[in-house]
């Protein structure tokens, strides 16, 4: 039967890939991040970029993607949202998020950063551009499919090569960590009293999710800021929420595996397998494997706030991000049989958090997280980059005169309502110039020796979170693209073969 089940779990994503081989030239880019990295905020800028980056009312503007080669060479026709493929996928809402960054009914002082993303969802653009390369220039057109979906689902896909006891083992040896023990003490303890051959009762299932799912949002929070928590769904449940296939939890079991039918490890193991097969493949099959592109968004710096700990965590939810994806060159067979991510793009996200001489070291930091699953997977042909960047650039940048001491190179914005720096509490209503500190030139300075989160007045770093910008407009009236920091690259580097 799972023989069967796997045969027509292939025979679906082949059918699906057919489909989008009709569509002519066509990129379904994923876009991904763990949480609060930005992915709302990066797609709502890409598509104010394509779509207005023709736009008559900018003409004359400076280039505000000049390494997005299509449009610094001026190539790039129009850009139009199209109706989106897949009808029982929601609606990016574009309209909405870019309402929210630029206040609603035009009122600027009310602007606030759009919610977060808890579902998949997709939106189509098309892209008419000159071609200049090949054998036969001219007029072309490129679809571009876009697929919003939280990283944590991404981190979820590993469980498909596990068993539940291999996952509860690692759950339990993570749970007992120096840094993840005290947020998991109370499940740790209730999992103690627990004799996983003992009769199963719904009671017990239902308190070990409980607990489990606490521990997970626990981490999750900014004091720590881990990143490797699967199961994804448990800390954003939808319509599964208090479903039998959200109510298990890992358990220490006896390394025979042998356990009664009517078993708690048994009811557990059978949960386990539900949510593989009813949460993950399906996202696995009907979206996932379908991809063509993919960045993923990574929030390095609440990382680094939280300390070295985190980092570590941080780097291990990289890897398994890395080896979830079918990496490799795409080509027209790969694309039948095999459908294939071959251009994968980290992003560190709010660069515009730091002056512009720590870009790079943000930068730096990234590919040292990400080096040892890249090293992993290279030799397959997928090609794989790492930047710093801001969808949305929120602040300036300025020299700011310190009391008896240098200048300092600092940031100016607005801090969001409640920010603190010292005994200095934002209000959400006044500019501030913030010095953040420098990062290190050595990135592997991050990994200094600690085993928990520093407390936020010992943390090496502070980073303030700011309000959108004020919007601008262009000549027309019409809202102009917001101001960016390194987003024409990632434009380059995911579409730039495609719009040649």
């Amino acid at each position: 039967m799972a023989l069967f089940s796997d045969l027509l779990f292939e025979a679906k994503a082949v059918a699906k890939s057919l489909v989008d081989l009709t569509a002519g030239a066509h990129v379904r880019l994923g876009v991904t991040g763990l949480s609060r990295a930005g992915k709302t905020v990066f797609i709502t800028a890409l598509i104010e970029h394509l779509t207005k980056a023709a736009s008559p009312s900018l003409r004359g503007r400076k280039n505000t993607l000049p390494v997005f080669r299509v449009h610094a060479d001026g190539r790039l026709i129009s850009g139009d949202l199209e109706p989106q493929p897949d009808d029982n996928v929601p609606r990016f809402a574009y309209e909405e998020h870019l309402e929210a960054l630029s206040g609603p009914d035009g009122d600027s002082q009310a602007r606030i950063w759009p919610q977060s993303t808890r579902r998949i969802s997709e939106l189509r653009l098309r892209l008419q551009f000159q071609q200049k390369a090949g054998l036969n220039p001219g007029r072309r057109a490129l679809t571009l499919d876009i697929v919003d979906y939280p990283g944590e689902w991404l981190l979820d896909l590993p469980l498909l090569e596990k068993s539940y006891a291999q996952w509860s083992q690692e759950s339990l040896e993570a749970a007992s960590s120096a840094a993840r023990a005290p947020l998991a003490a109370q499940f740790r303890g209730f999992c103690a009293q627990k004799d996983a051959k003992a009769k199963f009762r719904e009671e017990d299932a239902r308190r070990a999710a409980e607990l489990f799912t606490a521990y997970l949002r626990a981490c999750r929070g900014e004091a720590f800021s881990f990143s490797s928590l699967p199961p994804g769904r448990f800390l954003m449940p939808g319509d599964l929420a208090g479903s039998p296939a959200l109510t298990f939890a890992p358990l220490a079991l006896d390394p025979s595996g042998l356990y009664p039918p009517d078993s708690l490890a048994a009811m557990m193991e059978r949960r386990y397998e539900a949510y593989k097969a009813h949460v993950v493949k399906p996202f696995f099959r009907d979206h996932f494997s379908r991809l063509d592109r993919q960045i993923v968004l990574v929030d390095a710096l609440a990382a680094l706030n939280a300390g070295p700990a985190s980092m570590r965590d941080l780097e291990q939810a990289l890897g398994d991000v890395l080896g979830a994806f079918r990496a490799g060159r795409s080509n027209a067979l790969s694309a039948i049989f095999r459908p294939k991510i071959d251009r994968i793009l980290f992003a560190a996200t709010k660069a515009d958090h730091l002056h512009h001489t720590s870009h790079d070291r943000l930068e730096a930091i990234l590919r040292l997280l990400t080096a040892r699953a890249i090293a992993r997977v290279q030799g397959v042909g997928a090609e794989i980059d790492v930047i710093a960047m801001a969808a949305v650039r929120a602040t300036r940048e300025a020299r700011v005169e310190s009391h008896g001491g240098p200048a300092l190179d600092a940031v100016v914005g607005t801090p969001l309502d409640g920010e603190r720096i010292g005994d200095e509490l934002f209000d959400g209503k006044t500019e501030a110039a913030i010095f953040p500190g420098e990062l290190p030139e050595d990135p592997k300075a991050v990994f200094r020796d600690a085993v928990t989160a520093p407390a936020p007045d010992e943390a090496d770093y502070r980073f303030v979170r700011f309000r959108p910008p004020v919007p601008t407009r262009a000549r027309d009236g019409t809202l102009a693209p917001p101001s960016h920091i390194r987003l024409d690259r990632a434009f380059q580097f995911l579409l730039g073969d495609k719009t040649a």
